[in-house]
């Protein structure tokens, strides 16, 4: 009887079944590991949340930040990232502080949060992500005793309902394999691969930006408002830079009118002169001048630089995809070679309540940010102390620093998505709430469980004007709606180059003035 039920089982849920369970014998061997190792650790040892910021509350979301950067020679984490590291979780810290306070959203419920360094790679953001888990596996430890005979004590892991996160495309999908057969919603702020919008195989995956697939349609507009009918694709190596050239690729050949002459792939670990080769490459096909690119901002910086050394300047017409947008880090010291380059951003907003918020963060208020103190030093240069990251520095911290005052400060582009994910979550659970709890105060007995297949209906319910001022809301595939700004690269009359916004783009192209042609 039971070979009988297995055999009419439906394939994709008995493969979804079996993956579950393979998934929950190799965590629950995880989680034994963890506990004999440490079997004689007290309960509340600081130690086990050194690497993640623990916030209390009734309903506890998740975050995963780029904190720092990838490391090298098989270090896991580089070097920090102040803005997107820093500013983003600050941004989830800083909106989860409003809501608490907000008495319209979520009353007599607090929000808590449990916020991890994915070090921007995929595999650490994995393992790291495993904690997101721990509350759904049963431990049975029976079998179990510590050095002195007890029986040991288990410290209850917070129980995630959703997850903030992650940045990078190829950190979200590694993710979402793991968080999808736990049923845990997922909402990103900045991850945009077109991949993600498979809603059968990320179907608990949701963001408040669009996906690429939206970034290449606008992208193609602009060449064909243009009059160019003859291009190159230029993608950094990677889920990001190919997928956004295939969907290009592929929405140029459905509507016709332009031809591709080349598309070139940059490595992930480009060999010495391969920035020479590309250029010389792209130099085969002169007449295809236009050159669109989805690639990150050092590929892009190395790409313009090869270009000037070749004695090219002037020749390409560059179309940048939003990892370019409106930054100054790839174009500086070559602005000649940039000049005239359209880019795309998707449409944003400062948020003038998150700069008075963290410039007022200081060392003595902000202790529940584990990473503040290494930021401090990072960002006065300055040494906290013996046992301060930066051995080298030349000064001592004085802990009366002021951010924006005694350092440099802009707002990170991704804080209005960051806080508009969290947000979005908030309102989701408020929503369930009402439904649940017909106005009982705090957590209900329906929701002191709460089903992560129940709240993703919910999440994709949402509808409210966000941090800017726009509506955020989810399609069938959890993607936002397509709004970007259009920008050109062009020197302004005092003989210094600038971003000048130029058009817009939702569903079609409006262009304010037509771009300058070089």
């Amino acid at each position: 009887m039971a070979a009988a039920v297995a055999a009419s089982e439906p394939a994709a849920l008995r493969c979804d079944r079996v993956s579950r369970q393979s998934l929950l014998v190799l965590l629950t061997a995880l989680s034994w590991c963890w506990l004999l190792a440490h079997a004689q650790r007290p309960v509340d040892t600081p130690s086990e949340y050194a690497h993640s910021i623990r916030i209390d509350g009734d309903v506890i979301l998740g975050g995963l930040f780029p904190v720092h950067s990838r490391g090298e020679r098989g270090v896991a984490c580089g070097e920090l990232k102040k803005e997107k590291g820093i500013h983003r979780l600050e941004a989830m810290l800083f909106a989860i502080d409003l809501i608490n306070k907000d008495p319209e959203l979520l009353p007599n419920v607090t929000l808590g949060a449990r916020i991890l360094d994915t070090c921007s790679r995929d595999t650490y953001a994995l393992e790291q992500s495993l904690t997101f888990v721990q509350a759904l596996i049963e431990r049975d430890g029976s079998d179990v005793r510590c050095a002195n005979g007890d029986p040991p004590i288990f410290t209850k892991p917070d129980k995630i309902v959703g997850v903030i996160g992650a940045a990078a495309s190829s950190v979200s999908i590694m993710v979402a394999n793991i968080l999808r057969l736990f049923k845990i919603p997922q909402i990103s702020y900045a991850s945009t691969a077109p991949d993600l919008s498979d809603n059968t195989r990320y179907d608990f995956f949701s963001r408040v930006v669009p996906p690429d697939s939206y970034q290449a349609q606008a992208m193609l507009d602009i060449v064909t408002a243009m009059g160019w009918n003859y291009v190159s694709t230029l993608a950094s190596e990677g889920s990001y830079g190919e997928s956004g050239v295939e969907a290009f690729v592929q929405i140029s050949r459905e509507i016709g009118g332009v031809c591709i002459a080349q598309s070139l792939k940059i490595p992930r670990e480009p060999k010495s002169g391969e920035f020479f080769k590309i250029i010389d490459r792209l130099m085969e096909t002169p007449n295809a001048r236009a050159i669109i690119m989805f690639a990150n901002e050092d590929d892009i910086r190395r790409v313009l630089d090869a270009a000037r050394r070749r004695n090219h300047t002037g020749h390409f017409l560059w179309v940048g995809s939003d990892s370019w947008g409106s930054k100054i880090s790839p174009v500086v010291g070559q602005e000649d070679v940039a000049e005239g380059a359209i880019t795309i951003l998707p449409k944003r907003a400062s948020v003038d309540a998150f700069d008075r918020y963290f410039k007022s963060r200081s060392l003595s208020n902000n202790r529940r940010n584990v990473w503040f103190a290494e930021f401090w030093e990072e960002n006065f240069n300055c040494k906290l102390g013996m046992h301060g990251k930066r051995p080298g520095s030349p000064k001592k911290c004085t802990g009366l620093e002021k951010v924006g005052r005694d350092s440099t400060y802009e707002q990170e582009g991704k804080v209005q998505f960051v806080m508009d994910a969290v947000y979005a979550m908030a309102h989701a659970l408020h929503r369930m709430h009402k439904d649940l709890c017909f106005g009982y105060p705090g957590l209900c007995p329906r929701m002191s469980s709460i089903n992560g297949k129940e709240l993703l209906g919910y999440i994709r319910a949402v509808n409210f004007n966000g941090t800017a001022g726009t509506p955020v809301v989810f399609n069938e595939n959890g993607d936002a709606p397509g709004r970007y700004d259009i920008f050109q690269y062009q020197m302004n009359n005092k003989s210094a180059a600038e971003y000048k916004v130029i058009g817009h783009w939702s569903n079609k192209l409006h262009l304010n003035s037509f771009p300058k042609c070089l």
